[in-house]
């Protein structure tokens, strides 16, 4: 089976627009930061960039990113590339008949943002943007005369955030496979 041993994908011009309905605080967030993270858990790209994998061994291949439009397959021979047309597999990929290595090169993304995805946006800018009032601090705790504030906040909060916003339930269909 061939494997994708490197992946290099360049950013895209832009991202979406942010979905609206965010509150002030959700809506002052950088909104490439939140693609990016949405982008990192997801196989799927709403913005056209161009990306270039590197295949190893002979089998069927199917590029991990979708939309993609593959415009060159290339084989390595004799201290060079050398274009190369692959057969069509039945999954939708590329039967590679050798063991490579390969450069697949192609443009990925496009298509509009689903409403699901836009809801998953909004969660993780809505969870980004609560105040953190003791940055850094797991918990923290203060007392005025008979009243007790305990605040704790696990220190993973922000790499948590897909999981604990309930973004990553939203980003399921569209998750790595």
């Amino acid at each position: 089976m061939a494997e994708t041993i490197k992946q290099t994908e360049n950013a895209p011009e832009s991202y979406p627009d942010a979905p609206s309905g965010l509150s002030a605080a959700a809506a002052a967030l950088d909104a490439a930061m939140i693609w990016q993270r949405i982008e990192a858990y997801v196989a799927h790209r709403w913005t056209a960039r161009d990306v270039i994998w590197i295949v190893e061994g002979d089998g069927e291949w199917t590029p991990p990113l979708t939309p993609a439009a593959v415009s060159t397959v290339e084989v390595w021979e004799a201290s060079a590339w050398v274009e190369t047309v692959p057969l069509p597999s039945p999954l939708g990929g590329y039967e590679l008949p050798g063991e490579g290595p390969y450069r697949i090169t192609a443009s990925v993304g496009g298509g509009t943002v689903p409403e699901v995805v836009d809801q998953a946006f909004r969660r993780l800018a809505e969870y980004w943007a609560v105040e953190e009032k003791h940055p850094g601090a797991s918990a923290f705790a203060t007392s005025v005369g008979t009243l007790d504030l305990n605040e704790t906040r696990a220190p993973t909060w922000v790499a948590r955030a897909m999981q604990h916003s309930g973004a990553a339930d939203l980003l399921r269909p569209y998750r790595r496979a």
